[in-house]
């Protein structure tokens, strides 16, 4: 289709859109207040109305205000008991609870506002009462011109540009060929989705005074439920129940148990016998279910406009962050899956595997006192193999990639979010302005539809943004203004009286709440430091175990007990975390809602995140790593321990954390720190994330759907059990979902730092775990139909919201992704025989001052990196029970450890090698080298993708262009009216002369 045109809007309704229902829904505001008709404007005591008193504006449209066709009863659950009025909200009580009064006058403020209640108990237990919620046809235009909710009123005319004819031609020829090739079978079929008009069409903030230029087909359908739900719990919570500056607002009512539940209605059961192919959707949460939910259909693209329509636009842009996650993961998993296959395909030619493998007559040193043996190299020749499919040559390259990929995936998802926010109407929506701040105790007076008229031209049907939209998510709370209430200052911009909360009392209270956090850190390192002393004492123990299999792999089975009781104090520290958060964000009582969910949503993710990923820290780079500069005698919890050094060795030394064998460091004077195992740290690396990672994600699973499951099962088998077994089919719709389990408290919250701290794992010591990503590609495939069950079939259907992006999550992602570079690159420098091995070729090795490294110049290796320890050196509490005649026919007398130092019968025995600090230099210089790299490449690639896709930005452009043209023929039409109407004037009063 090609336009070269805009026409004015009253003259293109009729060409670019269906015609209007038969039933004329022009409201002649200019007449009425000719008439002087107009809502009555209230304060802070005139909530409580009489109800007979109420008059409404719109009362000449609404007469014929009708619900869902007659057909439908009261028994489909959607209705009032007329049939007619759809129930809007539903609020639960118990006639036993003690807040009567509370209700009673909170329901009658209620009626006040013009909704329309009725009430109906339980059929299972006569105490709840479910009181059902109406509004109104007046009352959704008149708070949906207050919200300024925006609303379809042209349809949208999509622009081709002329194309040459030979790329016509070549268009024709593919598009035959496509033809030819099999339909797409991630994408639904035009004919299963509705056609969602409101995102075909373009939209302005609803109006009154211009409700004609709107697309109205059916006032029923106008609003949407979702719209519906959201503008009755916009008025609930900002009812009085009480006499008083702040008794106002549903959520207070929540809190002090006058109502027990409060929940927007599901729109009928999402199971049908009939198939939605052959009889089509019976309601939205069904088509959802078939298209979304069902396991059947989980390689399908989500329907996102679907999920928007229904839940919100919060929701829906969690599913599409998810979404977008999800699918940037499959290049991440596909290149981690091929590093691994690499590993894999050349660990036959690995040579410093064979050397380990074959090292049947290096003998290696005890890893622990007195009850560990000595070993053979060989002996690791399996872990040996298992390292190289994690630490190959191909490790730099993916830890580079992984840094560019987090780049590239949250400049990208900007673009997607500008996409989805400019189709779903967001842009002009804005989630903070501190400009205009509102308390609630104001909200009520400016209510006033006359009022509002006044401030508004009754010309202008495009306005900018009222102040309604600005106050809409930036309110004070509550509880801020109700212990500032006392204290208030003028604010600069409004002019008007606010609460007013002091520096000093402001930064005290940040500066407890930041200590209170430093605390519960500190309790993260001290349970850390718990497990190292369990890993400490257990290497022992399982030395000297009974079991051979246990006695063998004393060290592994150390790591995965120390990791699986590591998993159960992180998942008992969360349950205190989230009490602690909570408690400090109160604390520091924040001005608004926006602030109170940015400072708890940081807190929670801190705690959990240094929870989670302590342990790994400490495998990483304090296990046996080259960490700190040691004197001659080091303090470590108790009496000083006598480190045994050359005497030309000035006292100082660069040591290992654990020591060497003859000198090693203690905790508490008492217990050997652990070691690495004679392959390398990166093995226990590897276990700690693989367990942690894949018990963190079933437990999440099992949490977020398999415990609402067993919730919802045992209340349909106590039904059952009571009222038969058909009793559920018979539930009105209101007591179906009042059996459902509620939304989490903290609504997002949850699957947002799920999502998040899988990121953090994907890509933090991802260059020690290349399999990371693709866990996390079949976790998250499964983890959106989870939540997609969970949202559609277990919970009640939460309030729909509006969110403009992800909100803080997204400068979390971005230190995230920052942090990774640096730890991927103390992973490749520290953890792992990258560097190491890297020396040896160029330096040391048989290829040395060649200019070339690879698998024959690594030869002789192993033996290089081992230094040799005399056994009349070790300390008396080390010296092993065992010489190790009995495994290698005589005693040992010398034996080797990882490390560069000097043989004991050199000169100066046991001090560094000079290769010792050429692999310390280079492991600095590639820390440098890689930051600075791989920090220019992610700048560089921020810098080069626009935030906005060109035809998007091309699309607004075009679109601002034709609504200036709207607004200029509205403009025109409006002065051709009152010219005319002066022309008859004119003419009226030259008739009265004779």
């Amino acid at each position: 289709m090609e336009e070269s045109s805009a026409e004015a809007p009253d003259s293109s309704t009729q060409d670019d859109v269906p015609p209007l229902a038969v039933k004329d829904v022009n409201v002649q505001l200019e007449r009425e207040r000719s008439e002087g008709i107009s809502s009555p404007s209230r304060d802070d005591d005139s909530t409580l109305l009489n109800p007979a008193t109420h008059s409404s504006i719109l009362d000449d449209n609404t007469k014929s205000d009708s619900g869902p066709p007659e057909g439908r009863t009261k028994s489909c659950g959607l209705c009032f008991s007329d049939g007619k009025s759809r129930i809007d909200y539903i609020l639960v009580y118990r006639k036993s609870s003690s807040q009567s009064e509370k209700r009673e006058v909170f329901e009658r403020n209620i009626r006040a506002e013009g909704l329309q209640m009725e009430k109906e108990a339980s059929l299972t237990n006569s105490d709840v009462i479910f009181l059902k919620l109406h509004a109104p046809w007046d009352v959704l235009c008149r708070y949906a011109e207050l919200m300024n909710i925006r609303m379809p009123f042209r349809r949208k005319i999509f622009y081709m540009h002329r194309r040459h004819k030979f790329m016509s031609r070549m268009e024709k020829r593919i598009n035959k060929f496509r033809g030819w090739l099999p339909r797409k079978p991630m994408k639904f079929d035009n004919d299963t989705l509705p056609d969602l008009e409101e995102n075909e069409s373009f939209t302005a903030p609803f109006s009154r005074s211009r409700i004609h230029h709107f697309i109205i087909h059916n006032k029923d359908t106008f609003f949407n439920n979702a719209t519906r739900s959201r503008i009755v719990h916009h008025i609930l919570q900002r009812v009085k129940y009480e006499e008083g500056k702040n008794k106002m607002g549903l959520n207070r009512l929540l809190s002090n148990n006058s109502y027990e539940a409060a929940f927007p209605l599901h729109e009928g059961s999402y199971h049908s016998k009939n198939s939605i192919r052959t009889h089509g959707a019976e309601n939205h949460r069904h088509l959802l279910y078939e298209c979304w939910a069902w396991w059947g259909v989980w390689y399908k693209y989500q329907p996102l406009d679907l999920i928007r329509r229904y839940f919100g636009e919060k929701i829906g842009l969690y599913f599409a962050w998810l979404g977008w996650y999800t699918g940037m993961l499959f290049p991440a998993a596909l290149v981690g899956l091929l590093v691994f296959l690499y590993g894999v395909f050349t660990l036959d030619h690995c040579q410093v595997s064979k050397e380990i493998c074959q090292a049947t007559d290096i003998i290696m040193c005890p890893i622990c006192d007195q009850y560990c043996p000595y070993l053979r190299l060989s002996d690791s020749c399996i872990y040996a193999k298992v390292t190289h499919l994690f630490d190959n040559g191909a490790t730099v390259f993916f830890a580079v990639f992984m840094a560019v990929w987090a780049t590239v995936f949250l400049e990208f998802w900007k673009r997607r979010r500008a996409v989805l926010a400019y189709d779903w109407d967001l842009i002009d929506w804005e989630e903070e302005e501190r400009n205009f701040p509102l308390k609630q105790s104001q909200y009520s007076c400016l209510h006033s539809s006359a009022a509002l008229e006044r401030s508004m031209p009754t010309h202008a049907f495009f306005q900018p943004m009222s102040v309604w939209h600005i106050f809409k998510k930036d309110e004070i709370r509550p509880q801020f203004e109700a212990k500032y209430s006392k204290k208030e200052r003028m604010n600069p911009i409004s002019g008007k009286p606010e609460p007013y909360q002091a520096f000093t009392d402001k930064y005290s209270r940040l500066i407890v709440s930041a200590s209170g956090i430093f605390f519960m850190i500190l309790v993260v390192i001290a349970a850390v430091f718990g497990i190292v002393i369990y890993r400490v004492i257990t290497v022992s123990t399982f030395a000297a175990f009974g079991w051979a299999l246990i006695r063998n792999n004393s060290q592994v089975a150390t790591t995965g007990t120390a990791v699986c009781i590591n998993f159960c104090i992180i998942m008992l520290l969360n349950v205190l975390y989230e009490k602690v958060a909570l408690l400090l964000t109160n604390l520091e009582q924040p001005r608004t809602e926006s602030e109170w969910e940015n400072s708890f949503t940081f807190k929670m993710f801190l705690f959990q995140f240094v929870n989670l990923n302590s342990s790994t820290f400490y495998i990483a780079f304090f296990l046996g790593r080259l960490q700190q500069q040691l004197k001659d005698s080091f303090c470590f919890g108790g009496d000083p321990v006598k480190v045994k050094m050359s005497s030309d060795t000035k006292n100082t030394a660069y040591s290992r954390f654990t020591g060497r064998p003859g000198a090693y460091l203690r905790l508490i004077n008492r217990w050997k720190l652990e070691e690495c195992h004679p392959s390398g740290c990166l093995i226990d690396l590897c276990m700690q994330m693989g367990i942690i990672m894949v018990l963190k994600q079933t437990w999440n699973n099992f949490m977020e759907l398999g415990y609402p499951l067993i919730q919802n099962w045992w209340t349909r088998r106590r039904l059952r059990r009571e009222h038969g077994q058909n009793a559920k089919a018979s539930f009105p719709q209101w007591e179906r979902d009042y059996n459902l389990q509620p939304m989490n408290a903290y609504g997002l919250f949850d699957e947002y730092l799920e999502m998040i701290l899988q990121f953090g794992f994907t890509t933090i010591f991802v260059a020690a775990f290349p399999l990371a990503p693709l866990l996390a590609l079949l976790n998250n495939i499964i983890e959106i139909r989870l939540d997609a069950y969970k949202f559609v079939t277990q919970w009640r259907r939460p309030l729909p919201s509006q969110a403009k992006d992800i909100g803080i999550w997204y400068g979390i992602l971005e230190g995230i992704g920052i942090l990774s570079v640096i730890t991927n690159a103390f992973v490749i420098a520290v953890t792992s025989d990258f560097i190491p091995r890297l020396v040896y070729a160029y330096k040391y090795g048989p290829c040395a001052g060649q200019g070339r490294a690879g698998e024959g110049c690594m030869m002789g290796y192993v033996n290089a990196s081992l230094s040799v320890f005399r056994v009349s050196d070790f300390e008396r509490r080390s010296q092993p029970r065992t010489n190790g005649s009995e495994l290698f026919g005589e005693a040992v007398k010398y034996c080797r450890y990882r490390d560069y130092r000097e043989p004991p019968d050199s000169a100066e025995p046991y001090s560094y090698t000079l290769q010792f600090w050429h692999v310390l230099a280079a492991r600095l210089a590639f820390i440098i080298v890689f930051e600075h790299m791989v920090f220019a490449i992610k700048t560089l690639i921020a810098y080069l993708i626009p935030d906005l896709p060109k035809d998007l930005r091309d699309r607004m452009r075009r679109e601002k262009y034709l609504i200036q043209e709207m607004m200029y023929e509205a403009e025109l039409e409006r002065l051709q009216k009152e010219k005319n109407e002066k022309k008859k004037k004119d003419r009226a009063h030259h008739k009265e002369w004779p």
